[in-house]
């Protein structure tokens, strides 16, 4: 039996090609992912974008802007002719990546990886196609991304439909992604989380601007007919009722960023368990106790 995957690519890539342009939230995080490059003192010769789509190979065009990250040649996988051009582009699916083995130096994705179908299997990908010592920066959407309209949505159907139909995605949290790298097989794994806090004039506004960034349902089990507009009135209802203030709703967008290495005999290593020369208890300046029994703190020294 044949497991029907969880997104539905060819939506993933349809609402993507319906997207316009400016995506302010894209835009913010590719910058800020970039910017990121700007602390790392090393030269990237091949670098790769498999975001899937423009957006981060646009902020890079610039040579300036590459040299100063110190990439050298950059190139993008996309999903679709329509984003040719766009730094070197090679036109294929984004999860399944067009590169041979140990041949890149920076692989780099924005706002892509919440749609992968099989996350841990992509990360694997990536870390295959780096050379020893290669560098992966990651961004997408995890943590309470949107969680004041998931709430909505969820109450509102499940009062007007009596149950709920799939049309919210799973999403990630900071402590699952630092796990996936370590699954595969990265060095020296990092994973931190930004929250960026967006005000609408209404639910309806909002909505209409996840469809012009792309962001909207691809789930394969989704529903194929129109949505009640009854829901979407009574998740207007209760979004207004439960988060407005002074005329305006907020919607939150949670950014996890993955940082990570391809092993390389060079970096450094984890001390072995019992090779330390100083106990912890005496950084502390405290008194060490057996497993099970709460130390006593010393007395405080007194300043005369």
């Amino acid at each position: 039996m044949v497991e029907t995957p969880l997104f539905d690519r060819a939506s993933v890539v349809r609402n993507r090609l319906r997207s316009r342009a400016p995506n302010f939230l894209f835009n913010e995080v590719a910058a800020r992912l970039s910017d990121r490059l700007l602390d790392i003192q090393r030269t990237f010769p091949a670098a790769l974008d498999f975001s899937g789509r423009p957006g981060l190979s646009d902020a890079l065009t610039d040579s300036g802007a590459r040299a100063a990250r110190g990439i050298e040649t950059l190139f993008a996988v996309t999903d679709a002719p329509r984003y040719a051009g766009h730094g070197v582009s090679v036109i294929a699916d984004s999860e399944v990546l067009p590169v041979a083995e140990g041949r890149i130096d920076l692989a780099m994705s924005v706002m892509s990886l919440h749609w992968a179908n099989d996350l841990p299997g992509t990360l694997v990908q990536v870390r295959r196609a780096l050379r020893p010592d290669g560098l992966l920066l990651a961004a997408f959407l995890g943590g309470d991304t949107l969680t004041e309209l998931r709430t909505c949505l969820s109450a509102a159907e499940i009062e007007i439909s009596g149950g709920l139909s799939p049309r919210i995605i799973p999403l990630a949290d900071l402590r699952d992604a630092g796990g996936l790298l370590q699954r595969a097989g990265f060095a020296l794994p990092v994973a931190d989380q930004d929250r960026i806090n967006v005000t609408y004039a209404s639910p309806m506004a909002l909505m209409h601007d996840l469809r012009a960034m792309g962001e909207t349902n691809a789930l394969s089990q989704r529903r194929k007919d129109f949505s009640s507009r009854a829901v979407f009135a009574r998740a207007t209802e209760l979004y207004l009722q439960r988060y407005a203030k002074e005329g305006r709703i907020p919607a939150t967008f949670d950014v996890l960023y993955l940082t990570g290495w391809a092993p390389h005999e060079s970096q450094q290593k984890p001390l072995r368990p019992g090779s330390a020369t100083s106990r912890l208890a005496t950084a502390l300046d405290t008194e060490e106790q057996p497993t099970g029994e709460k130390a006593s703190p010393k007395p405080s020294k007194k300043i005369s």
